[in-house]
């Protein structure tokens, strides 16, 4: 079993994961909750997050010189 786990690689793994949570969400109803919660908190702090880097952009001043000797 774990060597078929472990060569699941994209579409397959998400399958798998999607299915996993599906019957724990149907199995066990306080996993409900904090996969309510979980996915609350995702999105204010996603949110919050993008909201944050739109109002203050990146100035050039602040970037990281990457050929500070001036080569091309």
């Amino acid at each position: 079993m774990v060597g078929f786990l472990k060569s699941l690689k994209g579409t397959g793994a998400l399958v798998v994961a999607v299915t996993v949570v599906a019957i724990l969400l149907i199995a066990f109803p306080p996993y409900r909750w904090f996969f309510l919660i979980s996915i609350g908190l995702g999105v204010v702090i996603a949110g919050g997050l993008h909201l944050w880097h739109r109002l203050t952009p990146t100035k050039i001043d602040e970037t990281e010189n990457k050929k500070p000797l001036g080569l091309e």
